[in-house]
């Protein structure tokens, strides 16, 4: 008797330093980053050194859940928005601005795993 466990994968669009788009494939504890959302998804089931991976993809759409609030989702784009005005006139944030945007930055994948777990929880 074969028994099979799909994992709950989630992904998130973002954008890296050089403001170019990147999508983070993210399945309990682990994750990976790719250009595209299957590259993300790649890198991850190379990770989990699976050969075979079921798994139950969900999109996000940006909009506030119970893990990561609107208020939050308002904080991180207008620090990545001034993150980006930085960068592109070639200075960074105050550190208290990088260390709040840096906070979020987890709060998010965190927000991300513990939706990708509730997932799995009620597709059992």
């Amino acid at each position: 008797m074969r028994v099979s466990l799909i994992a709950a994968c989630e992904f998130c669009q973002f954008f890296d330093a050089d403001g170019e788009k990147n999508y983070r494939a993210i399945a309990g504890d682990e994750h990976s980053v790719g250009k595209t959302a299957g590259q993300a998804l790649d890198a991850l089931t190379t990770q989990l050194g699976e050969t075979e991976f079921s798994a139950l993809l969900v999109i996000q759409n940006f909009s506030s859940d119970p893990f990561f609030s609107a208020k939050q989702q308002k904080r991180l784009s207008k620090l990545m928005s001034l993150w980006r005005l930085g960068r592109d006139q070639g200075q960074g944030l105050a550190p208290e601005q990088q260390a709040e945007l840096d906070t979020l930055v987890e709060a998010e994948l965190r927000a991300a795993a513990k939706t990708s777990a509730l997932i799995q929880q009620e597709s059992l």
